[in-house]
């Protein structure tokens, strides 16, 4: 497990990814840190493109509100803090398709009130 800090706009959030969940994708991750991006908003979802390219590990179709993935199709880091456009339940949260899963984030609710175009970085914890 590494520890990180991802922030959204002037916010800090903790996070933690974890190897077991998808090793080779999270090495390139925190190979990579830190990174910096643009949100963008999908639903109660934050992605934005990285400058990781990791093909498709241990693939979820669905997430639970805080986790954290990689969506190789878009190379793009996401944030899942609430329902999705494809959503039907908070128990099985819809990714747009398949994303690797990378970990969790604290205090994801917090994460309502942040907009598209806002800066994120990822960062070592």
């Amino acid at each position: 497990m590494a520890k990180v800090k991802i922030q959204v706009g002037n916010e800090t959030f903790d996070a933690t990814l974890d190897e077991n969940l998808a090793p080779n994708t999270v090495k390139k991750i925190l190979a990579a840190l830190p990174i910096e991006g643009k949100a963008g908003l999908w639903g109660e979802e934050i992605y934005f493109r990285i400058p990781v390219d990791a093909e498709p590990e241990n693939g979820v179709e669905t997430v639970k509100v805080g986790d954290l993935g990689y969506w190789p199709d878009g190379s793009a880091f996401c944030i899942f803090f609430g329902k999705t456009p494809m959503t039907k339940s908070l128990d099985a949260v819809k990714p747009y398709s398949a994303v690797n899963p990378l970990g969790r984030i604290e205090n994801p609710e917090a994460l309502k009130k942040h907009k598209t175009g806002e800066t994120v970085w990822i960062l070592r914890g």
